[in-house]
């Protein structure tokens, strides 16, 4: 099939680089010129496992190539998608913009039978939007179809998921069985392979793509206020979430508890929901709260670090990690950017490390000199850490789950570890020296008080022994 795809970022390069290996002719489309400069010399934008490979392949093939020329591009495509962004506005709501540009050119250079694949992720009803602006750029009278076609890509992982995705998801008008032909035939490699695929109505189809995220970042705040919860009770979050985790009904992913989520959906999702019901007259309660502890998780990493530092005016502190997630280097709504920007107004000097995304914060911070001053960024993990007083671990990069703990004494000043991802063992972490910190996890020995009337000890087999004193007023 020939299609045009419009937007390659994360989600419109993906899209390309996939429908091109299953055999299609793709052709991208994007605005910046720039970008298509990139693309066509196999570079991608930005970091993603195995993108560059993929595309590189498909281009010397034939299979895909990229444009700035949206007219051409209108009329290759058989099928048109539109990945453009939606990025929040000032009230969170989903702006629409780019979306209803490509809808606008669709209607311009658009002919007969042709398909709008919306992937752009959008508030419900934006396909009545998008109908409607086709309409009203027409040039002449033609027959065409609207389709809602949600992602559900994650980055990190994000050709993994567009090949071996747990659901497709494709919201049609009722009726419309010659854009079911065409979207089966799109996505027979799939379904043969035994992904489940759902046609339903163009709205819920809308609504699916936000109720999943706003499901996933209520999970993930969850976990983490039963985290907070765990650390005063005396309970290990770790423990707890495998022991929810093996109820079938609740499963084991997305409860991490931890610094909490970001990135360039999570938040801008669960807002833009948030901001669609009030338009609607419906108040999110639920998801209101999930936001609000979210938000909170960074200023809990620095209460554990004033807990051992009461002054953090001059204070070296090195961070591990800088994007949102691993195998990533997209910094968007990443808990390390309010980390760094709160230690920085407290006068600490920090040293900063990540595999991939160092740059990407560079230029982020390029307009904030004072930031930017009070940022040293270090070749390695433990060069990052000479001369620090306190180590905080923000992303959960895989080079940082077995350090080396003795070299790590040697080179810090002093021997604080807050560890924002529960990626290390509190009792190894404590028993090499460090003031180990983590969020709702204890060490089992911590868990072990004496009641108050009965002082008791652990004896070498591990099991209490119980110190019973006599009492003088009573007569043997």
């Amino acid at each position: 099939m020939k299609i045009a795809v419009f937007g390659c970022g994360y989600v419109g390069l993906t899209t390309a680089v996939g429908l091109a290996e299953m055999g299609n002719e793709v052709l991208g489309v994007d605005i910046n010129p720039t970008r298509i400069e990139m693309l066509l010399a196999g570079k991608a934008p930005f970091f993603e496992p195995g993108m560059e490979e993929m595309m590189k392949r498909n281009l010397s093939e034939g299979r895909l190539s990229f444009t700035l020329d949206t007219p051409s591009a209108i009329h290759f495509g058989q099928l048109v998608f539109s990945a453009v962004g939606t990025p929040p506005k000032k009230n969170h709501e989903a702006d629409l913009t780019a979306v209803l540009s490509v809808a606008e050119s669709f209607g311009r250079f658009g002919s007969q039978g042709k398909i709008f694949v919306n992937k752009s992720t959008v508030p419900v009803g934006t396909s009545e939007k998008i109908r409607e602006t086709i309409e009203r750029n027409a040039m002449s009278s033609f027959d065409y179809s609207v389709v809602s076609n949600p992602e559900f890509l994650r980055e990190g992982t994000a050709l993994q998921d567009f090949f071996h995705p747990d659901r497709i998801v494709i919201g049609i008008e009722p009726d419309d069985l010659g854009v079911k032909k065409s979207m089966d035939k799109l996505y027979r490699p799939m379904i043969d392979s035994g992904v489940p695929i759902q046609y339903t109505d163009v709205r819920s189809a809308e609504v699916i793509k936000y109720a999943s995220n706003a499901f996933l970042a209520t999970r993930i705040s969850f976990i983490n206020e039963l985290a907070e919860f765990c650390e005063l009770s005396g309970a290990d979050i770790k423990t707890v979430a495998k022991g929810m985790g093996l109820d079938k009904r609740i499963g084991n992913t997305f409860l991490e508890a931890g610094l909490g989520f970001g990135g360039s959906c999570l938040p801008k999702d669960l807002g833009a929901l948030i901001e669609k019901g009030g338009a609607l007259g419906f108040d999110f309660k639920l998801l209101k709260e999930v936001q609000k502890i979210n938000k909170r998780q960074p200023g809990r990493m620095i209460q554990k670090l004033k807990k051992h530092l009461t002054q953090l005016r001059g204070k070296t502190v090195a961070i591990w990690g800088l994007s949102f997630k691993p195998k990533t280097d997209d910094l968007r709504e990443a808990p390390s950017l309010e980390l760094i920007t709160s230690l920085v107004k407290a006068k600490c000097k920090l040293k900063v490390f990540d595999p991939v995304s160092m740059m990407n914060m560079k230029n982020l911070f390029v307009k904030n000199p004072t930031v930017l001053k009070s940022l040293s960024f270090s070749t390695n993990p433990y060069d990052a850490l000479k001369g620090a007083e306190a180590l905080l671990i923000v992303t959960e990069w895989d080079e940082f789950r077995n350090p080396d703990y003795a070299k790590m004494k040697s080179l810090m000043s002093g021997d604080i570890l807050i560890d924002g991802r529960n990626l290390l063992a509190p009792k190894e972490a404590r028993e090499k020296g460090f003031r180990y910190e983590s969020f709702g996890r204890i060490l089992l020995s911590d868990n072990v008080a004496p009641t108050k009337n009965h002082p008791t000890k652990r004896n070498v087999s591990g099991r209490y022994h119980l110190i019973v004193k006599k009492n003088p007023a009573v007569r043997e």
